[in-house]
C-alpha cells in the first residue's frame, strides 16, 4: 500500500529545507542499515540539492516531479528511495526505471548496483536493445527485484509475456522529457498499462516543457515538485557567443579548436547529416573525430562513446538526441555548431561541462539567422550574452595527437576474461610495461584496451593475444 503521511502542498517541503537548512546530510535521514553502509564505504555525506529535496518526500512514499540536470545527482536520489523498500526476499518486480538510451540505463543500473551492494540477494536486471530478446530471457526467469529499461524492449518483452508488472511498487521515468523528444509517448503507456494504479511514481526530467505536465497529469498523484539545479550552469560555466556566417562556421570551429586545445570537447549540431559532414571534415583536417546520432547501430554507437571516453577520439559531434542521457567525466569543452531553437535544450547543452566544481567552457556559433534564437536566451537568463571576436584560422597549426590508442579484443566475459588477464597478457606477451596500458573494459563478446600511443606499435605487432591459454584477434578500433 502506498503511504501518505502529512499531505502537504507541493512546494513547501523544499522551501522548509532552503529555509531551515534541514537534512543537508545522509546521517539526517532514516535509511536501512545496508543503505547506510554503501554510503559509507562510497564516502557519500553531503546530499547535493536534488537529493535533500527530493527524498524526504520519496522515502514518505509520495509521487515526486523533480527537475533536475545530468549530474545533479538525482540517481542516488531515486535509487536511495526504491531500494529502501526492497530485501532479497522479494518475489516479484518491485522497481521499474525507464530511460530513454541504452547508456542511460547501465550507468543508472551500475549506481544501482553500487548503492544496494549490502542487500543480501539483489537482483537488477538491465533490459535494453542491442541484443536480441530471446537472449535477456534467462536473466528474468528468477525474478529480479529491480528492472531498468528502455520503453520499446520492456514491451517486447510484455508482449511475449516474459515480464511481469502486476505487483510493481516503485515507477521511476528518468530524463523523461528525452524519452518524449524521442517518440516514446505510446511505448511508455503500454508500460505503463500493465502496472499497478497503486504505485509510487517518481518522474525526473531536465526540464518541464508541456508534455512533462501532461505527462505527469497521468501517471501521478499529487506529485510534490522538485525544482533545483536550474542555476548552476551559469555559475559554473564561462560562455561566449560568436557571430559567423552560416558558410563560415567549419572555419570558424577550427580556429576555436586551435585557440583552446580541449583534450576533449562535444560539438553538438540539429541533424545526423551534420554530424557526419562536421565529423568528416574534422577527419579530414587531422582531428580524431567521430558523430554520434541515430542512425548508428548499438555497437557502432558504444564504441564511438567508448573511445570518446578513453581519451582515443578528442571531438565527438554528436545530435541532441543522441548525446542525452550521456554522463561524460571532465569535458573541457562544449560548442554550439547551431544554436538550438529551444532555450532549455541550450542549458541542458552547456550542463555537460563544468562540473564536480569545475568552471566550464561553452561556445556558440551564431549566423545571421540565429541572432532571434541568442535574443531568446538573453530574455531567458535575464541578461545579454557575452559576444567574442573568433581567433584568425591557422593555416599550418595540425592538431596535437590523441595520447592513446583503443584496441578491440574479440574476447570477454563469456570467455572468463577479466581486466587483470589482459593485462597481465599485454606485459607478458609485448613487454609494455604495466603504466603504458590505460583504460580495459571487458564486455560479454569483446574486450577493448587503450594503449598509450608511443607503445602501440608493440601491440600492432601482434594479430592474437594469448590470455589464459587461448589466443584472440587483437587490433585497433577502427571507424
Amino acid at each position: 500500500m502506498r503511504m501518505r503521511i502529512n499531505p502537504y502542498k507541493p512546494g513547501m517541503w523544499h522551501r522548509t529545507v532552503l529555509r531551515q537548512g534541514l537534512m543537508s546530510s545522509f546521517a539526517s535521514i532514516s535509511l536501512p542499515a545496508p543503505l547506510t553502509r554503501a554510503l559509507e564505504v562510497l564516502a557519500f555525506t553531503e546530499m547535493t540539492p536534488v537529493q535533500a529535496h527530493a527524498l524526504p518526500p520519496l522515502l514518505l512514499g509520495h509521487d515526486v516531479i523533480a527537475q533536475a540536470r545530468t549530474g545533479s545527482g538525482k540517481t542516488v536520489a531515486f535509487g536511495l528511495a526504491l531500494l529502501a523498500g526492497i530485501d532479497g526476499n522479494l518475489k516479484h518486480v518491485h522497481s521499474l526505471v525507464l530511460c530513454p538510451t541504452r547508456e542511460l540505463a547501465d550507468q543508472v543500473s551500475a549506481e544501482l548496483r553500487r548503492l544496494g551492494r549490502f542487500i543480501p540477494s539483489l537482483r537488477i536486471v538491465t533490459l535494453c536493445g542491442g541484443v536480441p530478446v530471446r537472449e535477456q530471457t534467462p536473466s528474468l526467469q528468477q525474478t529480479p527485484q529491480i528492472i531498468v529499461g528502455t520503453p520499446g524492449r520492456l514491451n517486447d518483452h510484455l508482449e511475449r509475456g516474459t515480464l511481469d508488472l502486476s505487483q510493481l511498487n516503485v515507477l521511476v521515468l528518468d530524463e523523461a522529457d528525452r524519452m518524449l523528444d524521442m517518440g516514446f509517448f505510446d511505448a511508455i503507456s503500454a508500460v505503463v498499462e500493465q502496472t499497478p494504479a497503486a504505485r509510487q511514481t517518481m518522474l525526473f526530467s531536465a526540464t518541464f516543457p508541456t508534455a512533462i505536465r501532461t505527462l505527469s497529469r497521468k501517471l501521478q498523484h499529487n506529485p510534490v515538485e522538485v525544482t533545483v539545479d536550474t542555476e548552476a550552469p551559469v555559475a559554473e560555466i564561462v560562455q561566449t557567443f560568436f557571430e559567423v556566417e552560416a558558410g563560415a562556421k567549419m572555419d570558424a570551429l577550427v580556429a576555436l579548436l586551435q585557440q583552446h586545445r580541449p583534450e576533449s570537447v562535444l560539438v553538438f549540431c540539429h541533424t545526423r547529416n551534420d554530424t557526419r559532414d562536421v565529423a568528416e571534415s574534422l577527419t579530414r583536417q587531422g582531428y580524431d573525430a567521430l558523430a554520434l546520432h541515430g542512425e548508428l547501430d548499438q555497437r557502432d554507437r558504444d564504441e564511438v562513446l567508448l573511445r570518446f571516453n578513453h581519451g582515443s577520439c578528442r571531438v565527438l559531434v554528436a545530435t541532441d538526441v543522441a548525446a542525452r542521457g550521456l554522463d561524460i567525466k571532465g569535458l573541457a569543452l562544449v560548442i554550439a555548431y547551431e544554436l538550438p531553437v529551444r532555450t532549455d535544450v541550450h542549458i541542458h547543452r552547456i550542463g555537460r561541462t563544468g562540473r564536480a566544481g569545475r568552471t566550464g567552457l561553452a561556445l556558440s556559433l551564431c549566423s545571421p539567422n540565429e541572432r532571434e534564437r541568442a535574443a531568446a536566451l538573453e530574455q531567458e537568463q535575464g541578461g545579454p550574452v557575452t559576444w567574442g571576436k573568433l581567433p584568425p584560422l591557422k593555416q599550418d597549426d595540425r592538431p596535437t595527437p590523441v595520447p592513446v590508442v583503443t584496441f578491440l579484443l574479440d574476447g570477454g566475459r563469456r570467455d572468463k576474461l577479466r581486466p587483470g588477464d589482459i593485462l597481465g597478457a599485454l606485459t607478458s606477451e609485448t613487454a609494455l610495461p604495466g603504466d603504458a596500458v590505460g583504460k580495459i573494459d571487458v564486455q560479454p563478446d569483446r574486450s577493448y584496451v587503450s594503449i598509450k600511443r608511443p607503445q602501440v606499435g608493440a601491440v600492432d605487432a601482434i594479430e592474437k593475444l594469448r590470455v589464459k591459454k587461448r589466443s584472440f584477434r587483437i587490433a585497433r578500433l577502427r571507424q
